[in-house]
């Protein structure tokens, strides 16, 4: 398998998140590939008076986005839906319209929170969103990980119940990547 450059974005702030964990985890268990963190915490409010002008940090985002050959998107869920901090993100890349860094990425949806439905409502939200951004998501396995005393060790690496299931979750993105880019 070809190494690709993949970007991460998670959609949590905080420094020791569930989100941030798993995407640690996720990068951990394919070695094989270069994993680029997205940063989308220093992002402006976005704003469409910046279009002809965008800020540094928007045009570091969609730089690093058009370098990289698919991403994933780590996200908790907020309120039922996806956070305002990737929401933003996602917005900053995609716009001014016709500019969208996003297209054609192809992308993986996973996510962790301690209520039972995990991110049910939040990825469902995403994949909304992406679709209208043109970039093709893995659709199966889903995976909404539910966190508990035992889903990642004491120092935050993804625990033993867990880590077969994220496997599976990250070798079923991993050929969807290879399939969507060889037909691309």
């Amino acid at each position: 398998m070809k190494q690709r450059t993949i970007a991460t974005v998670v959609g949590s702030l905080r420094r020791e998140s569930f989100n941030r964990r798993l995407a640690r985890g996720i990068q951990q268990l394919a070695r094989v590939h270069h994993f680029v963190h997205l940063e989308i915490g220093d992002l402006p409010l976005y704003n469409q008076d910046d279009d002809p002008n965008p800020p540094a940090e928007a045009v570091r985002l969609k730089t690093a986005i058009r370098a990289a050959d698919a991403v994933i998107f780590v996200t908790p869920e907020y309120n039922r839906s996806i956070p305002g901090v990737l929401k933003n993100a996602i917005d900053h890349a995609s716009r001014p319209y016709g500019d969208n860094a996003w297209e054609g990425k192809p992308a993986g949806v996973i996510g962790a929170s301690a209520g039972a439905a995990g991110t049910a409502m939040a990825q469902q939200h995403l994949r909304n969103v992406l679709a209208y951004l043109d970039v093709p998501v893995l659709g199966q396995p889903e995976a909404f990980i539910q966190v508990k005393d035992d889903t990642f060790t004491a120092d935050g690496a993804l625990g033993d119940k867990v880590r077969p299931f994220i496997q599976k979750w990250v070798e079923a993105y991993l050929s969807f990547v290879e399939l969507h880019l060889a037909a691309a």
